[in-house]
């Protein structure tokens, strides 16, 4: 009996020392969110239009349509903790970046690496952390872990504005200080999971690019792939938009508008934390009805209202609904094929495109209209789609 307990108390231990690395990794998932905050002090800075300033978060996002599939090929080859560690890598080089220029053209470098390296996180992360839990804790261990993502994305329209006014005391940088920080933390992420033993699971064949792109034919995982593009679109579309919704409809400084996002990633952490238990006692087809309602009545307030605390609610309310339609969907795609975790988990991650299919016909609708009501508008119609997958998930 004791030598049970001993073991049970080991293997805890042995699970807790896995656990906390992949959770720090996802902290630094969470760096990819820094697009819309530094999108809008770069177009401050430059002068840009609209168009202009979407083309960040549309790159950063590009590059999930390119390299998601072929990295779940490579983790099929090395594994999803050295896919996992060559992405961190590529991440803390794109921080590092915009230390030694301030130019359109460097941070455009600069996000692109930061979306290759995301894009090589996002699709090995998720499918590593299946090797550390089982089935049905998969859904609500990914909002756990989304929410540690969120704090990292919380914190950068912080870490900006802190910067912006503090330009004295952060070597010049001003609101590129968050750059240099989360390069740190980058590196930190790095050292702990090379040095943290995880046992993979590891396919019979590798799967070729085709073989991996004919899932998308098969119904659900086809829908799961629109869902993934709807979610990411909305959330990169508000995280950029809400702080432009503020200064258009009330005149006030990018520095108090950015609080905006701020608010954003707030609900969307405290929905995550909340999501990561509501998930293990609620059924996932009824909390992702009700988070997917939420977000329609907030398009509606962000659409119409004018004044500071009801634009402080529609934003508050997708960040809140927002914030578990990624873990449920995803959870859903995986356990939908639980042969071709790597290869699902690939073609989940290149649907994170939306972020910049949406980006770019939000700025173009905006441009269009004369205000922000046609970047609503673009959000609204991903919404719409996600009801319609409501009817779809599967209990």
């Amino acid at each position: 009996m004791m030598e049970n307990l001993q073991t049970l108390n080991l293997g805890r231990k042995s699970a807790a020392m896995q656990i906390v690395p992949v959770m720090l990794c996802f902290f630094a998932m969470g760096f990819v969110d820094l697009v819309g905050t530094a999108s809008n002090y770069v177009q401050q800075d430059l002068a840009l239009t609209d168009s202009q300033a979407n083309l960040f978060p549309s790159l950063v996002f590009f590059w999930f349509l390119i390299f998601s599939v072929p990295t779940g090929m490579l983790m099929n080859k090395i594994g999803r903790k050295k896919t996992v560690l060559i992405s961190l890598a590529v991440t803390a080089l794109s921080l590092f970046v915009p230390m030694f220029g301030q130019g359109y053209y460097v941070m455009l470098v600069a996000f692109s690496l930061l979306g290759i390296g995301n894009a090589l996180m996002q699709t090995s992360l998720n499918p590593l952390v299946s090797n550390l839990i089982t089935p049905g804790k998969l859904a609500s261990t990914l909002t756990f872990g989304q929410f540690v993502k969120a704090i990292a994305s919380f914190l950068a329209p912080i870490l900006a504005a802190w910067g912006a006014t503090s330009v004295s005391i952060t070597f010049g940088l001003g609101w590129r200080v968050l750059f240099p920080i989360y390069a740190v933390v980058s590196v930190l992420s790095i050292s702990m999971l090379a040095a943290t033993p995880i046992s993979e699971s590891r396919p019979d064949r590798a799967s070729g690019f085709m073989e991996c792109v004919r899932l998308l034919g098969r119904p659900y995982i086809l829908l799961c792939f629109l869902g993934i593009m709807c979610h990411v679109g909305i959330d990169v579309g508000t995280n950029t938009t809400a702080p432009k919704i503020i200064i258009e409809r009330l005149g006030l400084p990018l520095e108090e508008a950015g609080f905006a996002t701020g608010l954003y990633f707030i609900f969307r952490t405290a929905g995550c934390l909340m999501g990561a238990f509501i998930l293990r006692a609620v059924p996932a087809k009824r909390f992702f009805a009700l988070s997917v309602a939420m977000m329609l009545v907030a398009m509606g307030l962000l659409m119409v209202c004018d004044t500071i605390h009801m634009i402080y609610i529609g934003i508050a309310m997708i960040g809140f609904g927002n914030s578990n339609v990624f873990s449920i969907i995803f959870a859903q795609a995986l356990n939908n094929s639980p042969r071709e975790q790597n290869e699902v988990s690939g073609l989940m991650i290149m649907g994170l495109f939306g972020g910049t299919v949406f980006p770019l016909a939000m700025g173009f609708a905006s441009d269009r209209m004369g205000g922000q009501h046609g970047a609503v508008a673009v959000m609204a119609a991903g919404v719409a789609y996600l009801m319609i997958y409501v009817f779809k998930i599967k209990d």
